[in-house]
């Protein structure tokens, strides 16, 4: 269970599991007494956000799996410097995780805003043990923009060039199944036109000193969902995989093919290998129901194996933001695309953006699952002051970005895509 621990309820929202404090510790506490026991604890000091940058976050995790540390080195910035640029202060998110005996009745990852502390029990899995990722960048993080004035968003990155050479910038907010990922690393159809890849998940937005709109990506790897990943669906992924030239790709719950020792998933390119061994270590027979690779096995590379990666990327002030598209998955009734009449009206756009669900998700198709910027499970505090809180980050831009509402699933009579 994810918890949110505000010292009222109020402010944690109907959107967040709320425990208080005292009772929270009270109970990590107990099931955390011992948890390392045996066991070596890996101490990983690492940066959100490049050294330089003003928006940069300091950040220690302790955990006691090997996996965490070394995917903690692909995805953020690790190393002394953390530990020097800290120094005495206390003035750093700290994050406490252990595996513990994995009892799914004893898992809990709780949430502290006001103390910068993220404490996780139970759980091995990627976003409830790396807690540099949604943990602090989105739901901490978004309490801590809230309180300073800027935003934690769950947004791509990109950047577009024209055929004149001229880069305009743009975020994307979308729900899970919306095509996130192969939108930050998309190969442009247009002839003369580039897309280089700044981030396809997070995004801390900033308001410059010339009052624009500036994001950095506080990560510095990927951290995807691997099944569906081919050269068809997003080659720049594929050769991001498979490049090597930075730190190796880590794959987690796939299938392996035992002739070449590769990973191999659902969906890859070519015909399935004979001698596969699935995502827990048994042979594989492709004529037994299920998956050889799990539906939620992962890859954790390096944004620098990125063949699109923008040589702004570790740009300290980040990047000018022109336009923000927040999207959904729906059949019918929404649009293809609609600008906002201006920013509060974009604010609006994103507060009602909705997707409808698949029969993987909830066993019921078509049926619209609201996710408001797709922050819903993420924003660390009540959704309300969040609504409250782009509104008034826009009273302060004297540039603000255009926002657009786009609807890249709507079908037509016949159900064929309308998109282009």
């Amino acid at each position: 269970m994810t918890f949110v621990c505000h010292p009222d309820k109020e402010t944690a929202g109907p959107n967040n599991n709320w425990m208080g404090p005292k009772e929270a510790k009270e109970r990590l506490t107990r099931l955390s007494s011992g948890c390392m026991r045996g066991r070596t604890m890996y101490v990983i000091p690492y940066m959100m956000g490049h050294p330089d940058s003003p928006y940069a976050k300091a950040c220690v995790q302790i955990t006691d799996t090997a996996y965490v540390a070394v995917n903690m080195r692909i995805m953020a910035r690790v190393g002394r410097f953390v530990t020097e640029k800290i120094g005495s202060s206390q003035d750093f998110v700290k994050g406490l995780h252990s595996v513990g005996d994995l009892d799914p009745s004893r898992r809990f990852i709780m949430h502290f805003p006001d103390e910068n502390l993220v404490w996780s029990i139970g759980s091995g899995y990627g976003g409830n043990a790396l807690l540099g990722k949604k943990c602090f960048a989105l739901r901490m993080a978004s309490w801590l923009g809230l309180k300073e004035g800027w935003l934690a968003e769950h947004m791509v990155i990109m950047g577009i060039e024209d055929p004149q050479g001229n880069i305009t910038y743009i975020t994307a907010a979308m729900p899970s199944a919306c095509g996130k990922t192969n939108l930050a690393m998309l190969e442009s159809p247009l002839p003369g036109y580039k897309v280089w890849t700044l981030g396809d998940d997070i995004a801390w937005l900033n308001i410059g000193p010339d009052g624009r709109l500036y994001a950095i990506n506080p990560e510095a790897g990927f951290f995807g969902v691997v099944p569906g990943t081919s050269m068809k669906t997003n080659p720049n992924m594929m050769r991001t995989l498979r490049a090597n030239k930075f730190y190796p790709t880590i794959y987690t719950n796939t299938a392996l093919n035992v002739e070449t020792n590769e990973p191999w998933w659902e969906g890859m390119d070519g015909p399935m290998p004979k001698n596969l061994v699935d995502w827990q270590g048994r042979a594989w027979d492709s004529s037994q129901a299920g998956d050889a690779a799990h539906p939620n096995s992962r890859f954790t590379a390096s944004i620098h194996n990125c063949p699109t990666l923008s040589k702004e990327f570790d740009n300290p002030k980040g990047v000018p933001i022109s336009a923000m598209i927040l999207g959904g998955r729906r059949t019918q009734l929404i649009p293809l695309v609609v600008e906002s009449f201006n920013w509060q009206h974009g604010v609006f756009l994103g507060a009602r953006t909705g997707s409808e669900t698949t029969a993987a998700a909830s066993h019921q198709v078509g049926m619209v699952r609201r996710d408001p910027m797709a922050m819903l499970p993420f924003c660390g505090y009540n959704m309300g002051d969040y609504f409250r809180h782009w509104i008034n980050m826009g009273k302060k831009l004297t540039h603000p970005p255009k926002i657009f509402s786009v609807n890249w699933f709507r079908v037509d009579e016949k159900g064929k895509f309308i998109w282009p």
